[in-house]
């Protein structure tokens, strides 16, 4: 099948090797289990196969893909849309409408992707025919038995009794693979040693005594503007770093599990739009999820496993770009077995100048896709009726009840006051600046 339009459509020039030698075994029927790390791209080694594979004659789900985080399922979504298949997608996942999703489900799509607790939700309420299913993937495989999905996932693969091909996608190598997975004379595709970045460059900064807050201060300025992730590995760690920025005006957005769903996705569109560069999170953000290309990871803790801290360090220098990884140290922290001893370390000390924040704010309107709006109607809005020049307007992000717009945050007031009475296809709708 020529894939041709839908990498246009993804502004993709080439498939790389990962990818060509998935989509060439998955040709041959064979069941796969693909090892390769994050952001090398297997997504689209998947979906491009699967598309291969849609009848657009059949009724019904033709394929299910099963991610383990919801973050993961919209992504994967958002990837086959952009794709313009004309194959109808759904995504169904927890924090979301179960209402709206079984009324998507009335007219079911060829490609079904959800979390394993709603997938089984829909399956107990037949709320989908599971005949016609004849590819089965399951993302990250290795996450969904970290968060202890292997009951949720065993219901749903014992529901499915015409698959033909079943792909297994994990980042990690050391995993057993359960039986319920159905999983038969597959064949291993293991990227994960090829793959390994030669981009990343690992240092470390010591901090003086057992207070490492300082130390990460000087730290954010040293690095300036650089897009940077901050990793912790708990919540309230990530909270009081937080509190710390924001005295010091520094923006920034948190990401971990305490949060809403709605919080955690606003985060990651400001992230995405420019709102801010920098990002504080536990390891929920470490994979799985749509953000831009990250210049540097920080270790503020140290991650608990050899397994976390690759996926930590995959978020920056993926493909081909580069990246830095900074461990923060206490005066008298040793660094875990699994990372060399010999990193050099950089003194940041002298730092104390604070990044300069980005010129962009957000903009929430309270409309989305389900109410027939549209980014262009939105351009319409804000540059017809709130002024803005072309260039004072950025990333535009609509969801199914709600849209953003990232802004220049020195428009951002007049703005919100011109057009909060304006109306959205003949809708009141709320217009202000995201918080």
């Amino acid at each position: 099948m020529d894939f041709t339009k839908s990498l246009e459509n993804l502004q993709i020039e080439a498939l790389n090797a990962m990818q060509l030698a998935a989509i060439e075994l998955t040709n041959t029927g064979k069941d796969m289990v693909l090892l390769s790390p994050t952001g090398s791209g297997k997504t689209l080694a998947f979906l491009l196969p699967i598309l291969s594979k849609l009848d657009p004659k059949a009724e019904g789900v033709q394929a299910l893909i099963i991610a383990p985080s919801r973050e993961l399922a919209i992504q994967i979504e958002k990837v086959f849309k952009t794709m313009s298949t004309g194959f109808k997608v759904n995504c169904c996942y927890g924090g979301h409408e179960t209402k709206i999703e079984r009324n998507n489900l009335s007219q079911p799509p060829a490609l079904l992707i959800g979390t394993p607790g709603r997938i089984k939700y829909h399956l107990k309420k037949g709320s989908f025919e599971t005949g016609n299913i004849h590819f089965l993937v399951m993302d990250e495989f290795d996450k969904s038995l970290e968060f202890g999905f292997q009951e949720d996932m065993s219901f749903i693969v014992g529901q499915l009794h015409n698959v033909k091909q079943r792909i297994l996608i994990s980042a990690t190598k050391s995993i057993d693979i359960p039986d319920f997975t159905g999983l038969k004379n597959y064949k291993e595709l293991d990227f994960l040693s090829k793959q390994a970045s030669k981009n990343l460059e690992i240092k470390k900064v010591v901090a003086e005594g057992t207070d490492k807050l300082e130390a990460l201060f000087k730290l954010v300025c040293y690095l300036g503007e650089k897009p940077t992730l901050v990793f912790c590995n708990h919540r309230d760690a990530v909270d009081r770093i937080s509190e710390i920025l924001l005295r010091q005006d520094i923006h920034h957005g948190v990401f971990h599990g305490g949060m809403e769903q709605e919080d955690r996705e606003r985060t990651l569109i400001k992230l995405r739009n420019g709102t801010f560069r920098m990002l504080i999170a536990t390891d929920l953000a470490a994979r799985g999820l749509d953000i831009p290309e990250i210049a540097c990871v920080v270790h503020y803790q140290m991650p608990l496993t050899q397994d976390a801290y690759i996926h930590r360090n995959g978020r920056t220098a993926r493909m081909h770009a580069e990246g830095t990884a900074y461990l923060v140290l206490g005066e008298e922290e040793q660094l875990p077995d699994y990372i060399a001893k010999s990193i050099p370390t950089i003194d940041v000390s002298p730092y104390e100048d604070a990044p300069i924040n980005t010129q962009w704010v957000t903009i929430y309107i309270g409309g989305g896709k389900k109410d027939k709006i549209n980014k262009i109607d939105i351009v319409g809005l804000l540059l017809q009726k709130g002024g803005l020049l072309k260039e004072e307007l950025g990333l535009i992000e609509v969801l199914d009840h709600s849209a953003f717009a990232a802004v220049k945050a020195e428009k951002a007031k007049k703005l919100v006051q011109l057009i909060k009475s304006e109306k959205l296809k003949k809708k009141d709708v709320k217009i202000d600046i995201a918080r």
